[in-house]
């Protein structure tokens, strides 16, 4: 296992890389910089820090390291980005940031801090959402106004379930569960298959919308029960669909053709060869 503590070279080292970032950023924020990052707002580039965030997961998932920093240092950009836009603001710095998350990690440990005593990890996670809880007593009226709404709807729907479930609103045991997607998936077939009802107030597609809304919700509690984070398992699925699409384009030049030269079976075939040459990595 690597060693935790971070010796004062390599320290050092990464406080003056950090300094020099905080410049670059503030140079291309400044009267000589550049246009398009000049322009930026809070707003603007916020959707750029999910973005990223979803490539860091994605080169690990990958086990791709030099991607991995990569991506890690372009994360690390939306961070540096919007606190100096905070800092022109007068609202808050780049130190105020760090100030804020070393406070409250510290809090969030008492273990580590205080000497309490814990008997493992399922205890520190009980303790840190206890005191996650407290701090936010003042400004939270409704348990789900603990869930973050600036995440993918995935993991909201996982995160208020989760939450429900605390207080006892959740089934017991596994069958209900299942039960709940197969009811959710034969309305939206009902929906589907069937002419549009003039007697309903919404039109098909949203009445089908509204059902898949369903049908996705229940397929994510399934994941909660069985403890997967249904965002890195539709992740994992995306990256393989990826791989596979990649060997049916690479398929297709070796033969100098094109899609158009095959048909759905054809193309179906060499999915399956990409399947089967998966399993023997």
């Amino acid at each position: 296992m690597s060693k935790a503590n971070i010796d004062n070279k390599t320290k050092n080292k990464i406080l003056s890389e950090l300094d020099k970032l905080i410049d670059v950023m503030a140079l291309l924020r400044g009267p000589n910089g550049c246009p398009w990052d000049k322009k930026q707002d809070y707003h603007s580039i916020k959707e750029n820090i999910i973005e990223e965030a979803y490539e860091v997961v994605e080169a690990l998932e990958k086990n791709d390291i030099k991607a991995f920093k990569e991506e890690l240092g372009d994360l690390l950009l939306q961070v540096v980005f919007e606190a100096q836009m905070a800092y022109e603001e007068g609202d808050f710095d780049l130190g105020d940031v760090s100030k804020t998350l070393r406070e409250k990690l510290i809090r969030r440990h008492p273990h580590v801090f205080e000497g309490l005593e814990v008997s493992g990890s399922e205890e520190v996670l009980h303790n840190w959402e206890e005191i996650k809880k407290e701090e936010k007593k003042d400004i939270v009226k409704s348990l789900m106004d603990n869930s973050s709404q600036g995440q993918s709807a995935l993991n909201q729907a996982y995160e208020v379930q989760a939450i429900a479930a605390e207080v006892g609103f959740d089934w017991d045991d596994l069958e209900p569960v299942l039960n709940k997607i197969e009811e959710e998936l034969n309305e939206s077939k009902e929906i589907i298959y069937s002419e549009r009802d003039k007697q309903k107030s919404l039109p098909k597609k949203e009445q089908l919308e509204s059902e898949i809304g369903d049908l996705l919700f229940a397929v994510v509690n399934l994941a909660r029960f069985e403890n997967i984070n249904p965002e890195l398992a539709l992740l994992k699925t995306v990256l393989k669909f990826k791989r596979r699409f990649k060997f049916i384009e690479e398929s297709i030049e070796a033969n100098n053709l094109s899609f158009d030269n095959y048909s759905l079976d054809e193309l179906d075939e060499f999915w399956q060869q990409a399947k089967e040459k998966e399993k023997q990595i």
